[in-house]
């Protein structure tokens, strides 16, 4: 069977971006490797996860460099799940994560958007389950 293994977001440098999602927005460091000199293979991923996981990705063209913090054209580009919404709201906003909005009910679930180091758009987000109308 297939899966997506990782999906990339262009950074502006490795230190400062790992710091953010391992302390802030609390992903577990799952690799970091250097490369060269200049890069690295770093990859994040939420507590548990087991099979999708970010690649942090320092840019190093002109092009790539003007994507930081833009990468979706304002929409939001990844979808962090959660079976405890409440409880990861709170610790994210008291970490210091910038949320747009308050959480708000929409019919697939609960979600807030949030940014992430550069203005990147996440939605946290925990889907109703299949049939049932609560969390």
């Amino acid at each position: 069977m297939a899966h997506l293994g990782l999906v990339t977001v262009v950074v502006r440098d490795y230190d400062e971006v790992i710091a953010f999602y391992r302390d802030v927005v609390g992903f577990e460091l799952l690799e970091d490797t250097r490369i060269d000199e200049d890069k690295r293979w770093v990859v994040v991923a939420p507590p548990g996860a087991r099979e999708t996981a970010v690649l942090l990705a320092r840019a190093v063209t002109d092009g790539q460099e003007a994507r930081i913090g833009d990468q979706t054209g304002g929409r939001v580009g990844w979808f962090l799940n959660t079976d405890t919404f409440e409880g990861d709201y709170e610790r994210m906003r008291a970490a210091g994560v910038v949320f747009e909005e308050a959480p708000r009910q929409e019919p697939y679930g609960t979600v807030a958007v949030f940014q992430d180091l550069y203005g990147n758009r996440w939605d946290l987000i925990q889907l109703r389950r299949p049939g049932g109308t609560g969390q």
